[in-house]
C-alpha cells in the first residue's frame, strides 16, 4: 500500500511557481513506470510482429512506448500509427515523433530522441525488428529495482535459427563474472544493446548516445562510458527476446577497425595501465596486431609473446620493425607453460576445440586478475 499523502496548505505566489521540490514530485507522480525505447527506419516489415509483442507483455505497471522515426522511406510510421487503438487500449501509450531531413541521422539521435519525449522511471530498449517475449518487460524491471546503476540484459534467440552461431552461444553463456571480465573481446558489448533495460536516472547520469550517425558504434561507446562511471551489468537468465539477423542491420555498418580501436584503448585504460609487465598470448597475426596499437608505454610493458606453436617459438623473438628505437625491439616469444602472468589472450574464444581453455586452465590462473580476453 502507498502511504497516506500528506496536505499541506500554500498561498499567494508559492501557489502559482512550484518549488523545486514540488515540480520533482510532480514529474515523478506523472511518470510512467517503463518506457520502450523504439528507434524505427524502414522496419515496416518487422513492425506488427514487433508491436503485437509489446501487447503481449505480461507485466502489469504503467507503460508507454516512445517510437522515434529517423526519415524512413517505406510506410514505417503509417504502421506504427496503425496500432495506436489497440496499444491505448491495453494501456500502453503511443508517443511518436520524426525529423523532416531527407536523410537519417543515425541510430544514436533516434535513440536519444525517443528518451527525451518519453517519461518512464526505466528504460526499455527494443529494436524494430526484433521481438520481446512476454516476460521481458517483467522480468527486466524486477533486476533493475534490486540493480538500479545496471545495464540489464537476457538471453536471446537468434533468427534465422543457426545465424552467428558462436556469438549467440556467448551471449547466452558467459557467466555474471564474465559480463565484466570479457567487455576487451570483438563481439562488443557483453550486455548486447537489443536486450539493455536500465533506470531512467543511471541513463542520464552516464549521458547521451553518440549521434555521429552510420558507421559510429554508440552502444558500444555508451557501454564503455557506463563502466567508466561505475555502473554494473547483470542479464536474466532467461530468453526474453528474439534477436534478428538481417543484411540491413545498424550494427553491420560498423567497420572492425573501429570496434578495434575503441577495444585497444580502453583496454589500455582499465587494464595495462595497472599492470607493470604482461604477456600476450599469440605471437601470430592478432597477438602482433595488438602489440602495434599499443601507446609506446604500454608496449615497453610486453615481457614476452607466448603461443604453442614450435615455429613461432623457435625464431625466439618479435623484432617490431616499424619502431622508430635504435635498436629495434625485440620481444622473446616462449611457450606458454614458460611464460608468466598476467596475460592478454589474443586467441578466439571457441575456436580451439577446448585446447585453449584447457591450456589456461592448466595454469591454475583467474579470469579477471591473471588473464583478460582480447580476441
Amino acid at each position: 500500500m502507498n502511504p497516506p499523502k500528506r496536505l499541506r496548505i500554500i498561498s499567494g505566489s508559492e501557489a502559482l511557481t512550484p518549488t523545486g521540490e514540488q515540480r520533482r514530485q510532480e514529474e515523478e507522480e506523472a511518470a510512467v513506470d517503463v518506457s520502450i525505447i523504439m528507434p524505427v527506419y524502414n522496419a515496416s516489415c518487422w513492425l506488427d510482429e514487433c508491436l503485437q509483442a509489446i501487447l503481449e507483455q505480461d507485466f502489469t505497471g504503467s507503460m508507454e512506448l516512445s517510437v522515434f522515426d529517423d526519415a524512413s522511406t517505406d510506410d514505417s510510421r503509417k504502421v506504427v500509427e496503425g496500432w495506436r487503438g489497440k496499444l491505448e487500449a491495453r494501456g500502453i501509450s503511443l508517443l511518436m515523433s520524426h525529423h523532416n531531413s531527407a536523410q537519417p541521422r543515425g541510430v544514436g539521435f533516434a535513440k536519444n530522441k525517443a528518451i527525451s519525449q518519453s517519461c518512464g522511471k526505466y528504460l526499455c530498449f527494443q529494436d524494430a525488428d526484433d521481438v520481446m517475449l512476454p516476460q521481458r518487460v517483467r522480468l527486466q524491471y524486477e533486476m533493475s529495482l534490486l540493480q538500479p546503476i545496471s545495464l540489464i540484459g537476457c538471453r536471446v534467440r537468434r533468427l534465422p535459427e543457426g545465424s552467428t552461431e558462436r556469438y549467440t552461444r556467448w551471449i547466452n553463456t558467459i557467466t555474471q563474472d564474465q559480463l565484466m571480465t570479457q567487455v576487451y573481446t570483438s563481439h562488443g558489448p557483453t550486455v548486447v544493446m537489443p536486450t539493455w533495460f536500465c533506470s531512467r536516472h543511471w541513463f542520464l547520469k552516464v549521458g547521451l548516445f553518440d549521434e555521429g550517425g552510420k558507421g559510429v558504434p554508440e552502444d558500444l561507446l555508451f557501454f564503455y562510458q557506463s563502466l567508466r562511471q561505475g555502473g554494473g551489468l547483470s542479464r536474466v537468465n532467461q530468453c526474453l527476446l528474439v534477436y534478428r539477423y538481417h543484411e540491413n542491420a545498424a550494427t553491420l555498418s560498423v567497420t572492425e577497425e573501429t570496434i578495434w580501436k575503441l577495444r585497444v584503448d580502453f583496454l589500455q585504460e582499465r587494464v595495462l595501465s595497472h599492470w607493470e609487465t604482461f604477456t600476450i598470448w599469440n605471437a601470430g597475426k592478432q597477438g602482433r596486431k595488438l602489440y602495434r596499437c599499443l601507446s609506446p608505454v604500454h608496449q615497453k610493458k610486453v615481457k614476452a609473446f607466448c603461443d604453442v606453436d614450435e615455429n613461432k617459438i623457435q625464431k625466439g623473438f618479435y623484432t617490431y620493425e616499424e619502431s622508430k628505437e635504435i635498436p629495434k625491439p625485440k620481444i622473446p616469444i616462449v611457450h606458454y607453460k614458460d611464460a608468466s602472468a598476467p596475460f592478454i589472450v589474443c586467441v578466439k574464444l571457441d575456436m580451439t576445440g577446448g585446447v585453449l581453455e584447457e591450456n589456461l586452465n592448466s595454469l591454475q590462473l583467474k579470469e579477471g586478475e591473471d588473464y583478460y580476453h582480447f580476441n
